[in-house]
């Protein structure tokens, strides 16, 4: 499960979206934010090993009481924009990554078990009242279990947009330390998460997104 953050007071961060949002700059150059895993399979932090680049930052969070005093640690370096990668549960790490967070983001592959995996998460979410949406992922180019997979989710909540499909450069760009945006610019995956990205963005700002 994903989460977005950003620091309640930084309007100069919010406008930098809105400005950037506006000229479309988003996602033409390398990510600037920093991300936070909470992954005790370290896949993030093997890939910002292979990437060898100090952005984005990435650190890696054990403990619940860990993501207070790393969020006061990195707003005070302004950092504005935090993406906390926890997995589908509902543990005490997890549920404070949801309580610090602006907007949920819940990745969910189209499949029955997936959807099903994703509801406690859910539970969580609405439980501490946070903004969230649901996030389609590795889905196929098109058939009948994406579309029912969609009505799923849209029936459940908010389904961001457009759906992040299966594709080659996500795995290559992952083993090269690289985000897919730069990895292959002008494919297809790029296209998605610039798109993807935007969405997010755009809800963050207008705070539109319901609970």
């Amino acid at each position: 499960m994903s989460l977005l953050w950003s620091p309640k007071k930084a309007e100069a961060a919010r406008a930098r979206w809105r400005s950037e949002l506006q000229s479309k700059r988003w996602g033409t150059g390398s990510a600037s934010q920093l991300s936070r895993r909470i992954d005790p399979q370290g896949t993030i932090s093997k890939w910002k090993e292979r990437r060898g680049h100090p952005y984005p930052r990435v650190v890696r969070v054990a403990d619940p009481a860990e993501i207070e005093r790393a969020l006061v640690s990195l707003e005070a370096e302004g950092i504005w924009l935090t993406v906390i990668d926890t997995a589908a549960t509902n543990n005490a790490l997890a549920m404070r990554a949801i309580a610090r967070a602006d907007l949920c983001l819940i990745p969910v592959r189209p499949s029955p078990a997936d959807i099903e995996a994703a509801i406690p998460t859910l539970i969580a979410i609405r439980r501490l009242n946070r903004r969230f949406a649901f996030v389609l992922n590795q889905t196929p180019p098109r058939g009948c279990r994406l579309s029912e997979a969609a009505t799923s989710l849209n029936s459940l909540g908010v389904l961001a947009l457009p759906y992040v499909g299966q594709r080659n450069d996500h795995q290559d760009a992952l083993g090269a330390g690289l985000g897919v945006t730069e990895f292959a610019q002008e494919g297809r995956a790029s296209e998605e998460v610039r798109e993807l990205r935007r969405w997010v963005l755009k809800k963050a700002c207008r705070g539109v997104v319901r609970s």
